[in-house]
């Protein structure tokens, strides 16, 4: 997924946790809703100073905005998991270890 449409469903998601409508933020940025619509649909990309009033009307932080990790596919994350696996250490291995039993068992 290309970085318009991450944000886009990245603003869309936090948007919705705030309980407001695309009509209320477009409202609250000065943007007609139209244009919050193809932001959200990742078909436009905002310019800075409407993803910092974006940020500021959801109260997050800018980089909250950019923030796409929970966003990847079942498969993307199981790829990242077996990729980092010999990174972690022995007691941390014996932690998430315990914690998976505790979900498959």
């Amino acid at each position: 997924m290309d970085n318009k449409k991450l944000l886009g469903k990245r603003i869309k998601e936090l948007r919705k946790e705030a309980g407001l409508t695309q009509e209320k933020l477009a409202e609250l940025i000065n943007i007609e809703t139209t244009s919050l619509s193809g932001i959200e649909s990742g078909r436009h990309f905002p310019s800075l100073p409407t993803i910092e009033k974006i940020a500021n009307k959801l109260n997050v932080e800018l980089k909250t905005l950019f923030d796409f990790s929970h966003l990847k596919s079942i498969d993307k994350m199981k790829e990242e998991i077996v990729e980092n696996i010999d990174k972690i250490s022995d007691e941390k291995i014996k932690f998430i270890y315990k914690f998976i039993e505790g979900y498959i068992s």
